[in-house]
């Protein structure tokens, strides 16, 4: 991946994390959203997998849906 399409992706992740509003909920601490990340992570290493990839895919499915875009 060069440089610039790392640094676009990057950003773009960042946007996720706002657009979730983590950064206010956590009151931008970035321990505690690091450590959400890394139970996110261990759920995928889990047996629950395949069961919470399917209800996270479902919430962001919603949550893009057009009627959706204006509330995050």
């Amino acid at each position: 991946m060069k440089r610039r399409e790392r640094t676009r992706h990057l950003i773009e992740l960042g946007g996720l994390v706002v657009k979730a509003g983590l950064v206010e909920l956590t009151e931008d601490d970035r321990t505690v959203l690091f450590g959400l990340m890394l139970e996110g992570a261990a759920t995928l290493r889990s047996e629950r997998r395949d069961e919470a990839l399917t209800l996270w895919r479902r919430r962001g499915k919603r949550a893009f849906a057009p009627a959706n875009l204006d509330d995050a």
